[in-house]
């Protein structure tokens, strides 16, 4: 992990498939590099008062993702911090465009066999609640590969790393990428 005395340039927004690991990481990501971390699918469900599978199965995708949009432009107004999106948000090329104006991104690039591992038994999963969620998941996986490598930087995960020990993987490409800086600065 890095010296307490960094800290981010500019916000960091995290992307990547469901089960990649963004809320955990970007958590632990935070605290060590004591800046607040933000999560666009908590705020939402806070802003919506209900889950966001309500919200998938009550109003529709189109609903979720403008609010979607929203909530993380409202995240990325304050101080940098680190932003974990959810799996779709990124797609969107108009949240391309807005968090490339403002943020750094950092794709969480995890294969199909850990993405499947880590969600699969998750009832929280809206676009998994289909009669085959393995061939959803990899259609999904296929689809938005391509769009996440876009981000500035992708950082691969494995299964035999920590949430710390990952974490402390990201905050070093942040750091070779030289997106960090001396606080005292």
């Amino acid at each position: 992990m890095p010296s307490p005395a960094q800290t981010l340039i500019k916000p960091v927004v995290l992307v990547g498939m469901m089960g990649a690991g963004k809320t955990a990481i970007g958590g632990a990501m935070a605290r060590a590099l004591g800046v607040p971390f933000l999560d666009s699918d908590e705020a939402l469900v806070e802003a919506a008062n209900c889950s966001i599978a309500e919200i998938f199965e009550r109003d529709g995708e189109e609903f979720f993702r403008a609010r979607e949009s929203e909530v993380i432009a409202r995240l990325l107004d304050g101080a940098p911090a680190v932003l974990s999106t959810g799996g779709g948000a990124y797609l969107s090329a108009d949240n391309r465009a807005m968090i490339a104006k403002r943020a750094t991104t950092v794709w969480l690039k995890a294969d199909l066999a850990l993405l499947w591992e880590r969600v699969r038994h998750k009832t929280t999963r809206p676009l998994l609640r289909t009669g085959d969620p393995y061939a959803t998941l990899k259609d999904i996986y296929e689809a938005r590969t391509p769009i996440y490598a876009k981000a500035d930087l992708a950082v691969e995960a494995h299964a035999s790393y920590s949430i710390d020990q990952m974490a402390a993987r990201v905050i070093d490409a942040l750091a070779g990428a030289n997106l960090l800086k001396d606080k005292a600065s």
